[in-house]
């Protein structure tokens, strides 16, 4: 070998350093980056939006006016490393393990009407453990998605159908009943949201149309026979009553729908500024850095700044039904649409309520509204996506 060959040779990396190079490549590239920067565009809106509306408000922050900003940043730091974690193990290495995750969801769910659930807004499904506040109905969401994946791709994956059978849809849609039962008297947002999961899911499946078609008209027949029986609270008829007539009563039961209609409204084009909204500074309007956080945006951003969340939210559920097309298997199909659905039944419905063309019915808007719980599903969700994406784990 020559001398210049051999400087050469030995002003190179090691192999072992090429392959570590080439690993760090193909994740970079492995990585849907799009879907990766719109989660975090929304989340780090989110907490500016819930510092604008708690930032007065002393009866709930003690004082401090950064307090629900510290809190939803170690929120979203915690949801990342979440994503991560999941990207990390993969959603095939986590297949086997849905059955326990769904056991641990739903017994979560039943510890609510305990002594450790708490009551907020009418709703009691929330847990309260060492002063912190959990939710395990946003858990549900993911575990319904997995397990009604693993159920309905089992024989399509190992090759013996084509599309599910119907002992697979039954069972599927029993699996999925259980943490409907639980939720759908007291919480008629969550079922809702796992209600709609499930519609999406058995579409994306390729199950025959009208299993999709009879869940629609048993939720038609279930709704009409929890009105019949008197099964909704007071305050969940109020919020229907609101909804078909806000004018009837705007200092009552149409008080929140009215007033995050006229913050959105008051923000016009480009929005009163950042921290300066008079409804928000005011007070105005009820629940506004969780369930009515969209009338922030409305009133300090304006129809640009809320159109540009909305923007936002398209270009992730974009990307997510992408990664739902590109599935090269059923499982991870079903994942990706279970998600979509979910995510996209939120935004509207969330949304929706704000500008006062949906029923208030308690569901935040997801990566923006404050909650622990709420924002640690959704990025789980995300780190569900990417593995789907990536098609194998993380390795470091």
């Amino acid at each position: 070998m020559s001398t210049r060959n051999l400087t050469i040779a030995r002003l190179a990396p090691p192999k072992s350093a090429w392959r570590r190079l080439a690993a760090r490549d193909s994740l970079v590239r492995r990585i849907d980056w799009v879907l990766l920067l719109a989660a975090l565009a929304l989340s780090g809106l989110g907490i500016v939006l819930i510092y604008s509306a708690t930032r007065n408000r002393t009866g709930i922050t003690g004082g401090d006016p950064e307090f629900f900003l510290i809190r939803q940043a170690i929120n979203l730091a915690i949801g990342v490393a979440l994503a991560i974690g999941v990207m990390w193990l993969g959603h095939q290495r986590l297949r086997s393990f849905v059955p326990v995750f769904f056991a641990l969801s739903l017994g979560a769910m039943l510890l609510v009407f305990s002594p450790l659930g708490t009551e907020i807004n009418g709703q009691r499904a929330w847990l309260s453990i060492g002063g912190y506040t959990l939710q395990p109905g946003e858990f549900a969401k993911v575990a319904v998605v997995l397990g009604l994946a693993v159920i309905l791709a089992d024989q399509v994956d190992a090759g013996d159908r084509e599309f599910p059978g119907t002992k697979a849809i039954l069972q599927a849609l029993g699996l999925a009943a259980i943490p409907l039962a639980v939720v759908v008297v007291d919480d008629m947002g969550m079922a809702m949201v796992l209600s709609v999961i499930v519609l999406g899911i058995l579409l994306a499946s390729g199950s025959p149309l009208k299993w999709s078609l009879g869940l629609i008209a048993a939720g038609i027949a279930a709704a009409v026979l929890v009105w019949v029986l008197g099964l909704l609270d007071s305050y969940q008829i109020d919020r229907f009553a609101a909804f078909a007539d806000p004018s009837r009563d705007p200092s009552g039961v149409g008080y929140n729908t009215n007033q995050a209609r006229i913050a959105i409204g008051s923000g016009q084009l480009h929005g009163s500024g950042l921290f300066n909204g008079t409804q928000t500074t005011g007070q105005f309007v009820p629940e506004q850095h969780t369930d009515f956080i969209f009338t922030v945006a409305g009133e300090e951003l304006g129809f640009v700044g809320a159109g540009g969340i909305i923007l936002l939210i398209g270009v992730l559920l974009w990307r997510a039904l992408r990664i739902a097309r590109e599935s090269t298997d059923l499982y991870s199909t079903i994942i990706a649409a279970g998600i979509v659905a979910w995510l996209a039944f939120q935004c509207f419905e969330n949304i929706g309520m704000a500008l006062g063309i949906m029923p208030v019915a308690g569901i935040p808007l997801p990566f923006l509204s404050y909650g622990g719980t709420a924002m640690f599903a959704v990025w789980i969700a995300i780190g569900l996506l990417q593995s789907v994406r990536m098609k194998r784990p993380l390795s470091f």
